[in-house]
């Protein structure tokens, strides 16, 4: 735990947060990016609070709020332990395997569709070919294909600079390993996809929040960074922001873009939801091509299963380069999705899931429109996710919001498992995707909106 304290002493003492309020998010965090475990055992108070340097009174009522969220229990001669999340259960809005995904919306349309193309492909396919090694990177007519599907959005990519992942995460990790070393920081937005935060922990790369605004991290602040400690990268999610839901507008895509390359810093372009909008501003790949690593894949225009990324290196040198830590890290992507995955780009049926999966986004945000129009909130039309502000009147803190709705069945999230300079809003995630019909969507919206509106007995039935 030692390690884990360390970084704990140093956020709060960064963070202008409460320490007592400080303690819970941090728990919550390290919860999510993996560096606690359910039924692990945290120190004692007195213990915790001389390695923190704060007094008794401040690490009991720390424990205290985290108990409050259900994320701890302790036992008398026991000790305290993590309680972890709620037990997973049967979600409206989403699936009971894991609240913090974000999945796409499963048009009912295209499932006949695809179980026959599916069976097909496998009937036609000699099943040793699949259990076999593969090409790393993909076969040289996987990534012609893969190319394809990339210029889209970068239209400069080439065979040669493109390679094939088993998903998005993998990808990062390498990258992550490949940029940057221990101590070293990661420079990105305040909000940011929890994956990058565990990654980043499980590398010991520092990650360096830059304050931002409705258009994105600011200019400035990227420069003076620049300026005084040259970051390893730049890591961004610059359509359909997750959790933010914010796509950075092409001005400020081309400023961030010139000051990366005026200080030579690499860019990391996770753009797993660029496919989903019907238009979108230039990839920073357009705008800085020698410098970014550009990144999407399949995962939010189909399922998280279908485990296919595709990746667009600077050059074919700094790709074959990446391909080695690839190889090192994940081995190779899987057969059977490759095979999917080609197989549904060429014949158009990728084309027509974008197609249902932005019409199907768009009914279910007029759905949240309409049963959350009196209240401010963050949102794309072509995205299946939005950000909730809580008022600032209410009762409710978002882990426990969260807590609660997720014993109501619906998947939320506190937005402590996005936050990475230690100050998270006051808001949740929900996700619109998933399984759910939209008749479920609408009865989590109404049940969420309920819950802002008339808390007091809910709330109370909690602590």
């Amino acid at each position: 735990m030692s390690g884990l304290t360390n970084h704990w002493e140093k956020r709060i003492a960064e963070s202008p947060k409460p320490a007592y309020l400080m303690i819970p998010d941090l728990i919550e965090e390290a919860l999510a990016s993996g560096r606690l475990q359910a039924r692990d055992r945290l120190p004692a108070l007195r213990d915790l609070a001389d390695a923190l340097k704060l007094n008794y009174t401040t690490v009991a009522r720390g424990y205290n709020e985290a108990r409050k969220r259900g994320l701890i229990d302790t036992k008398a001669g026991s000790g305290t332990y993590v309680r972890g999340r709620a037990p997973a259960l049967p979600l409206r809005a989403g699936t009971g395997a894991e609240m913090t995904m974000n999945m796409p919306p499963e048009p009912p349309v295209l499932a006949a569709r695809l179980r026959e193309s599916m069976t097909r492909l496998m009937g036609a396919t000699d099943p040793y070919t699949l259990l076999r090694y593969q090409d790393f990177g993909g076969t040289p007519a996987d990534r012609a294909v893969a190319t394809g599907w990339l210029r889209r959005l970068v239209p400069a990519c080439s065979a040669e600079t493109v390679l094939i992942a088993p998903g998005i995460h993998s990808a990062l990790v390498a990258l992550l390993s490949q940029l940057s070393r221990p101590g070293q920081a990661i420079c990105l937005d305040t909000l940011a996809y929890p994956g990058i935060k565990a990654i980043a922990a499980q590398l010991g790369v520092q990650l360096q929040a830059l304050p931002g605004d409705e258009d994105g991290p600011l200019a400035p602040a990227f420069e003076a960074l620049c300026k005084t400690q040259k970051p390893a990268a730049f890591y961004c999610n610059p359509t359909l922001q997750n959790p933010s839901t914010r796509t950075i507008p092409q001005r400020r895509r081309e400023i961030l873009a010139d000051i990366a390359l005026r200080y030579s810093v690499p860019i990391i372009e996770d753009d797993a939801y660029g496919m989903l909008p019907q238009s979108v501003p230039d990839a920073f790949a357009t705008l800085a091509p020698e410098l970014t690593y550009y990144v999407t894949g399949l995962s939010k225009c189909f399922g998280a299963g279908l485990r296919i990324a595709f990746i667009h290196g600077p050059n074919a040198r700094q790709t074959q380069r990446l391909a080695g830590t690839l190889r090192a890290t994940t081995v190779m992507a899987s057969p059977f999705n490759t095979l999917l995955a080609t197989a549904w780009i060429k014949d158009g049926t990728a084309d027509d899931m974008l197609k249902a999966i932005r019409a199907e986004s768009v009914a279910r945000q007029a759905i949240a429109q309409r049963i959350l129009a009196d209240r401010p909130y963050d949102a794309d039309p072509g995205g299946f996710h939005l950000w909730l502000p809580i008022p600032g009147e209410s009762v409710w803190s978002p882990s426990e919001l969260a807590l609660h709705l997720r014993s109501r069945s619906i998947g939320a999230v506190s937005s402590a498992a996005f936050s990475t300079d230690g100050n998270p809003p006051d808001a949740v995630r929900i996700c619109l995707g998933g399984p759910s019909d939209r008749d479920e969507v609408e009865e989590s919206l109404q049940i969420i909106a309920d819950t802002l509106d008339d808390p007091h007995h809910l709330h109370s039935a909690m602590l």
